[in-house]
């Protein structure tokens, strides 16, 4: 049994404003850790006075509960009296020790739940008073919250309790209010139960909005803790581990600390639509709102940690928890956001996955379109436009019905917690309906036209022409190149070494490029999203003049960091008679992956004369040192080409983005790992530069195995192997998986992951 805590006369509480509320509560969140990291328990205060029947003490069973709730992987547990993790729509069960012998017809006793700040009214939805009586079985509908009796031994008394499949998420206080017999006017004694009353979405259970009926489904989008986000370009995506960690101690208690800056009232802690879209706002951390992660697409990190050296969000999350939820974390961008997100939303329990989609539009006029202007000599114009493509962008998928919207557009649902664009005048995206975008419907909430744009927007070239209205001449169009595929993590599948654990999703978003489906779709939300000036501009517009002179830019498949490539085009007069003069731009540049032009590696331009059927190859190459010392955060690279042709005033321009690859780290242990029992990390590095790396650093992960960490690590010479030993002891039996990446001044980003099994 747990030891006894206060007791004493019922005394209303006074209403709070929210700073305080929070205060307490993160003192209150705090003691959970403190419980389980310094295994201390809880003093009793004893304070006599005349009362009726008191309770001696409270067993919550928070070990056997979380079993059934599923929630037993939580590491808050695994301290001294640990609090309750319960999962609404569901019961649980608990023992009441009285200091006599309990008469369910003389003694009047009453359990309360306690949500939020006060005053506590049941008219107000943040109270519930549930009466304890000899009644062995529920009387009221499962989607309300309810109480019976399971057994009753003298003094004992064990009971179950129903909770309503609309319970607001968050942390509850529960009480036990004993009242004088036959004078339910008095005051009560009140019994606090120390411990916290987490209760989270269940998609286990049918009363909730986020059930999810696949149960590998719910394991893969709730239970698991290792995913992977994928990042690089459309022609090379890779998957980079991430470790959520959404069961470590602090992570749950960071959550609340986050929600509680939503300021979501009763009712909206108990939809999973404004939830989500609250995690969409604080997730991240825009104009000082108290969000969890700093954005930052400098790349001047000296401040905080860089973006790529994140391996998972349990290390965020725990920072975030330590400032009391009042100073964001240093830093994050779009796949650090998204990662964030799962966990928060998978440790609330709302399923959720990550999503990338390669070729992302970012549409900043609801044009549903990306416009990109050029000039009468085929030179880009910046400036004109704040449309963008993103190399990849990654956000979030989430489980949940949709009752606000018509049949139908249940299911995933997208959320983004990257600050791109205000929504209700602050920056958040979603829920989206994924169904609702896949059909074009973007008049449904929320955010549906941006998320279509994202992955549907067609790609339309302008050309200065004062011979025209308005100044510009469509000169091309492409319908097909945004979105080609969206990938996230397989279920039930997890691949150290290569990616066969990825799945496209895309066709969840739209349907096959080119089909009549598709072009309704794309025609719907025009109709719908776009001012009728605008949809005239894009839509109906004449087609680009004829065009005899062929452009091909090779695109670049794969390049090895430290090795040379070329940028080449083949160009091709299909004119019979008539000879073309063409002038050309070939150029290669460094890039981040939202599509911002970082640092110009090379350019160079030049005019020539292709006679009748005559074919001409244009080509430079770009050596390591023209772009090693110019790389930004993940090594992308934009090659373009532009070109004109003079007699027939056809303009061309193409680009082709790739990753400059870096080699993988090589891990070794042994393959079944004993609880308690040290084993030995074994991380193989090559350097692929022919530089030395200085300031050489490794950051170690795993769940159940260590938190994460980092060591340093001597200067590595030109092209040399090296060996790092580390010294973990496994703390969790189960399945797990170890993440390492390696960081120098030279060379970031090197990543490395193993799965091992840990028996207790």
């Amino acid at each position: 049994m747990a030891r006894p805590n206060n007791f004493g006369r019922y005394t209303p509480l006074e209403t709070t404003n929210d700073d305080a509320f929070r205060r307490d509560q993160y003192s209150r969140l705090r003691e959970d850790i403190d419980r389980k990291r310094r295994q201390i328990g809880v003093q009793p205060n004893l304070r006599v006075g005349p009362q009726p029947i008191l309770v001696q003490g409270v067993e919550l069973y928070p070990r056997e509960n979380a079993k059934l709730h599923n929630t037993h992987q939580y590491e808050l547990l695994d301290g001294k009296d640990s609090s309750l993790i319960i999962r609404r729509g569901q019961t649980f069960y608990m023992a009441i020790r009285f200091k006599k012998t309990f008469n369910p017809v003389l003694d009047s006793v009453r359990l309360h739940f306690e949500f939020g700040p006060p005053p506590y009214l049941m008219q107000k939805g943040n109270l519930i008073s549930l009466p304890i009586t000899n009644q062995s079985a529920f009387t009221r509908e499962k989607s309300m919250w309810d109480v019976r009796t399971h057994q009753h031994e003298g003094a004992i008394i064990t009971i179950d309790v129903q909770v309503a499949g609309t319970a607001p998420v968050g942390v509850w206080k529960m009480k036990i209010l004993s009242y004088v017999p036959g004078n339910l006017s008095a005051e009560p004694s009140v019994y606090e139960i120390p411990q916290n009353v987490y209760i989270l979405f269940n998609p286990w259970s049918k009363e909730d909005t986020v059930f999810l009926d696949k149960e590998d489904a719910r394991r893969e989008y709730v239970l698991n803790d290792v995913g992977k986000i994928f990042v690089g370009t459309q022609k090379e995506p890779r998957g980079r581990r991430w470790i959520y960690g959404q069961f470590a101690d602090s992570v749950l208690p960071a959550a609340m600390l986050m929600l509680n800056h939503s300021k979501l009232d009763y009712t909206g802690r108990a939809s999973p639509i404004l939830v989500s879209r609250a995690i969409s706002k604080l997730v991240n951390s825009e104009n000082d709102d108290k969000g969890i992660v700093v954005g930052n697409w400098s790349g001047m990190y000296d401040d905080g940690m860089a973006p790529w050296m994140w391996t998972g969000s349990a290390a965020i999350m725990d920072e975030y928890f330590k400032n009391g939820g009042e100073q964001s974390v240093k830093y994050g961008q779009c796949w650090v956001f998204a990662g964030v997100a799962t966990t928060v939303c998978r440790t609330l329990g709302i399923p959720c996955r990550t999503v990338t989609n390669f070729v992302s539009a970012h549409d900043t006029d609801r044009s549903l379109t990306v416009d990109k202007y050029f000039d009468e000599k085929g030179e880009k114009i910046e400036g004109v436009s704040n449309d963008s493509i993103w190399n990849f962008h990654v956000w979030n998928d989430v489980w949940m019905s949709r009752p606000d919207l018509p049949p139908g557009y249940g299911g995933w649902q997208s959320i983004d917690s990257t600050p791109q664009e205000t929504s209700g005048n602050v920056f958040q995206m979603g829920p989206a309906s994924v169904e609702a975008v896949r059909r074009g419907q973007v008049g449904f909430d929320f955010d549906c036209p941006f998320v279509f744009a994202e992955v549907n927007a067609d790609i339309i070239k302008w050309t200065r022409d004062e011979t025209v209205e308005g100044g510009w001449r469509k000169a091309a169009s492409d319908k097909y190149k945004i979105g080609q595929f969206m990938l996230t993590k397989k279920i039930g599948v997890d691949d150290d070494i290569g990616d066969t654990d990825a799945e496209n999703i895309v066709a969840e978003y739209k349907d096959q490029e080119g089909t009549v489906e598709e072009r309704m779709a794309v025609l719907n939300a025009a109709r719908y999203g776009v001012a009728p000036s605008i949809r005239y501009a894009v839509y109906d517009m004449p087609p680009p003049e004829a065009e005899d002179v062929t452009f091909d830019l090779m695109e670049i498949d794969q390049i090895m960091i430290g090795q040379p490539f070329s940028v080449t085009v083949k160009v091709r007069n299909k004119n019979q008679s008539e000879m073309r003069t063409v002038g050309a731009v070939l150029s290669a540049s460094t890039v981040y992956y939202t599509g911002v032009l970082a640092r110009k590696v090379t350019r160079q331009r030049g005019n020539f004369t292709l006679k009748p059927n005559q074919s001409e190859v244009l080509s430079i190459t770009v050596t390591p040192d023209d772009y090693l010392d110019k790389l930004v955060d993940y090594a992308m690279m934009k090659i373009y080409a532009i070109a004109t042709v003079q007699e027939t005033q056809q303009t061309w321009a193409e680009e082709d983005d790739f990753t400059v690859q870096k080699p993988k780290l090589r891990l070794e242990s042994p393959d079944v790992l004993r609880v308690g029992q040290e084993f030995q990390l074994v991380i193989h590095l090559t350097n692929p530069l022919n530089r030395h790396l200085t300031d050489c650093l490794f950051t170690i992960e795993g769940p159940g195995l260590s938190g994460p960490y980092r060591v340093k690590f001597r200067d590595i010479g030109p092209l040399q192997s090296v060996v790092h030993i580390e010294r973990l002891v496994p703390q969790r039996p189960g399945s797990r998986v170890i993440v390492v990446n390696f960081s120098s001044r030279q060379l970031i980003e090197v990543l490395g992951s193993k799965h091992v099994n840990v028996v207790a």
